[in-house]
């Protein structure tokens, strides 16, 4: 976890998940740099909130990839959920709902799916399809940290890759224009 800049009271905390992510932003926001995946995410963005002062808003920009044909760009997420928890399983054995969807945004917005594995084959792209349009590592863990300390959260993604067969070389070769188009993103909606 790297953080760049100061959290502030009243102004927004950016959170990405890797350097790359945020190298072309252009803010002169604070930038959390949590690493990849869920428990990397809520750990660094759990900490920081707890350290206070508390941000106006949390904004993870990122990459994700998309899950059916023609998604591409920047997407604002509407709903985000966790592909690689059986919570069906778990209701079953505890009679609880663990890991919940959570709405963050405008409920017919796309809907990301997270997970701890970086998809790239065609037969699980596919089968995350039929739940959501695009798919990341840290989204839902970001969201569930600020939720949990009552600070706003929007999850704003870019498209990298199809999350299909090519989708670790198409993540790399594109991974610095995402940031500049985050950072477009962010210039016109912060």
């Amino acid at each position: 976890m790297e953080l760049l800049g100061t959290v502030e009271a009243g102004r927004p905390l950016l959170v990405v998940a890797v350097r790359l992510e945020a190298d072309h932003l252009g803010t002169d926001l604070p930038v959390l740099i949590t690493g990849m995946g869920k428990v990397n995410a809520a750990l660094g963005l759990g900490a920081t909130l707890g350290a206070g002062p508390r941000p106006s808003e949390v904004i993870n920009l990122g990459t994700a990839g998309g899950l059916r044909p023609g998604v591409s760009g920047t997407h604002v997420v509407g709903t985000v959920m966790q592909h690689d928890l059986d919570g069906d399983v778990l209701f079953k054995l505890t009679g609880e709902v663990t890991g919940p969807p959570l709405l963050v945004g405008d409920p017919a917005g796309p809907v990301l799916a997270t997970g701890d594995a970086f998809i790239n084959d065609d037969a699980a792209r596919d089968a995350l399809a039929r739940d959501a349009s695009l798919v990341d590592m840290e989204g839902y863990a970001v969201a569930a940290a600020a939720q949990q300390f009552g600070v706003p959260v929007r999850l704003v993604k870019h498209v990298s890759d199809d999350a299909g067969a090519g989708a670790a070389k198409s993540w790399r070769d594109s991974v610095a224009d995402c940031s500049r188009l985050l950072g477009a993103w962010l210039a016109e909606h912060r």
